[in-house]
């Protein structure tokens, strides 16, 4: 059974998050087949929509943190190399030449984040929490950084990235990171009722109009790349990220937090 599961059904594009044992948490495997079949349904003129969701009880918990940790054998170039598919991983669901439709559910941690940034339409239900965690883990939000920034609002962002917090789904709505929150039930029947308007559309001309969008909205994403590339890979391989990651799994303050209440 596949990472990543995908289908066409009714002329869309389904793309299915399949780790749930690993709560979706993303390693280089499932990176290269999300970025695979972004590209895939961006070439595919038969289809109206990609659909974006996660199998198991939450969307996706960000990055698996055994592949971060062990990034610390890597050189600082190998390391880019790597930080650098993750960052395709984002920029081929941005490019996707079809509206990208997300579903977002239970936690939506760290580099998750990033994946629901690129969507054109993204649902959640109203207890999904979301979390921009690394810096309580001596990380980043380096390379969902571009990505986030130029969907959400940025005082919402700065806020949220430089403290940790948690927050749910009215405040993601709120801050532009979701179109759209309700309930289970309410986020079905909106999704529906997206998924149906995709299809009576146009196929060409909805792919003229996103790319008109985003050509009028590009920031120039890959001008980014070697930045925040740069700063995860740096962040992984450091005393303190290596420190944050260790006290995750061993259930412990990290030592920055040692005498603290």
């Amino acid at each position: 059974m596949s990472v990543v599961e995908t289908k066409i059904e009714n002329k869309i594009y389904y793309i299915k998050l399949n780790r749930a044992d690993k709560k979706n948490a993303f390693d280089p495997e499932m990176i290269d087949l999300i970025t695979q079949a972004f590209k895939e349904a961006s070439a595919n003129t038969q289809i109206s929509a990609v659909y974006l969701y996660g199998e198991g009880d939450c969307f996706c918990a960000g990055a698996d943190l055994n592949w971060m940790k062990s990034m610390v054998n890597y050189s600082l170039d190998e390391n880019i190399k790597d930080s650098e598919k993750l960052f395709n991983m984002f920029s081929s669901g941005l490019k996707c030449q079809v509206p990208v439709i997300g579903y977002f559910h239970g936690y939506v941690m760290g580099g998750a984040t990033g994946l629901v940034a690129i969507c054109d339409i993204g649902i959640s239900s109203d207890e999904t929490k979301f979390c921009f965690s690394e810096v309580k883990l001596g990380l980043a939000p380096a390379v969902i950084s571009p990505f986030i920034l130029s969907k959400m609002n940025y005082n919402k962002a700065n806020e949220y990235m430089l403290t940790a917090k948690m927050f749910g789904s009215e405040e993601a709505l709120a801050s532009g990171l979701i179109e759209y929150s309700g309930s289970k039930q309410d986020c079905d029947e909106y999704l529906e009722k997206v998924l149906n308007r995709t299809r009576k559309n146009g196929p060409q001309a909805v792919r003229e109009t996103k790319k008109l969008i985003r050509s009028i909205s590009d920031e120039n994403f890959e001008k980014y790349k070697a930045m925040t590339t740069k700063v995860i890979s740096e962040r992984r391989v450091s005393d303190e990220g290596q420190e944050g990651l260790a006290s995750f799994f061993e259930k412990r303050k990290p030592n920055w937090l040692e005498g603290s209440n």
